[in-house]
């Protein structure tokens, strides 16, 4: 008997103080996310879970060249950004700062970054009023807001495709990245990346200025199927211009 009420969650308990949902749910999963969290378990009312790889990352190749991870996409540009930020703010790079530095992390963007907290969301355009209010510009004027628009510039950061050799006719032939040969800039005739002349031009002086490598660039076939980022859909819910890069 108290191996069976162990199995479903206990045959005394009294389901008439439970909800409908709270009935619906693994007893064995429920107890275990109260042990957890250290409460009971009619206090759990709900629940979002989700299940990943946790196995640590490691380095492979003849000469440990290449990183063997999951979430590489895109966690590896989420905490580069960061470090960069944090890197900048210790360095006394606000105090000369004449514009506003930040980082945005979406959720959602395998599944098309149409939520309350996806890139299609309002997100960047109220960040971007509640900064100007906090600082006293355009509080009470839309003209100054347009401005801080238009002066934007949005850096969609995601992991770049480098050519594969089994499929190296799906890139232009000029335009294919190689493996550890520095930053990318993605271009796509069909929008589904957000890069634009006068983006990529801005992008490829400052890594000119900072000593950085020659920027690659990437660019699939037009006659073939090509894959998008978060760029787009801000500049489209925004109106901001924007660089795709990886």
């Amino acid at each position: 008997m108290a191996v069976k009420d162990s199995l479903t969650g206990g045959s005394t308990d009294d389901d008439s103080t439970k909800d409908e949902w709270q009935k619906k749910q693994e007893p064995l999963l429920v107890q275990m996310l109260a042990a957890e969290l250290g409460v009971e378990t009619e206090d759990i009312l709900d629940f979002e879970l989700n299940l990943f790889d946790v196995q640590t990352a490691s380095l492979g190749g003849l000469h440990s060249e290449f990183v063997h991870s999951a979430r590489l996409d895109n966690l590896a540009s989420c905490f580069l950004s960061l470090r960069g930020l944090i890197d900048h703010v210790k360095g006394g790079g606000v105090q000369n700062d004449e514009d506003i530095s930040m980082i945005a992390m979406f959720d959602h963007e395998e599944v098309g970054s149409s939520s309350a907290t996806g890139a299609g969301s309002p997100i960047i355009g109220e960040a971007v009023k509640r900064i100007n209010h906090a600082l006293g510009a355009g509080a009470d004027s839309p003209i100054l807001y347009d401005r801080a628009i238009q002066r934007s510039l949005v850096l969609s950061v995601d992991q770049a495709h480098a050519v594969h050799p089994n499929y190296a006719s799906k890139h232009e032939k000029n335009h294919g990245p190689v493996m550890n040969g520095g930053m990318v800039i993605k271009r796509n005739a069909n929008q589904r990346y957000a890069t634009n002349g006068v983006t990529g031009l801005i992008i490829r002086q400052l890594a000119k200025n900072a000593g950085l490598p020659p920027i690659q660039e990437f660019v699939v076939r037009n006659d073939c199927g090509c894959g998008s980022t978060i760029g787009p859909v801000i500049s489209t819910a925004t109106g901001m211009r924007a660089i795709d890069m990886g």
